[in-house]
């Protein structure tokens, strides 16, 4: 957990996030208090627009933290890399 140090995290976006954040990926500076999936999660979401419908919490998306699927209590850190999309099936 991070107590006052602000958090650079590599975001990708897959699938319809991709077109409807409009790009594939960027890097952020997270606020302390950011600091589980969860939590980023509310915060993109509080950009507005495309980010508060696509990441509601209604909205079903999956998000990986370093190629691990994680739930919202997962912690992140500086460095990590974490990829949204949406739920997949199969067919």
């Amino acid at each position: 957990m991070r107590d006052s140090v602000a958090a650079t995290i590599s975001l990708v976006y897959l699938a319809r996030l991709r077109e409807a954040f409009g790009a594939a990926s960027e890097r952020i500076e997270a606020p302390p208090e950011v600091n589980t999936v969860g939590a980023l999660r509310a915060w993109l979401a509080r950009r507005g627009g495309a980010w508060a419908v696509e990441l509601a919490p209604s909205r079903a998306v999956r998000i990986a933290v370093n190629h691990d699927v994680a739930s919202p209590d997962t912690p992140i850190h500086s460095g990590d890399e974490v990829a949204i999309f949406p739920p997949v099936t199969g067919g």
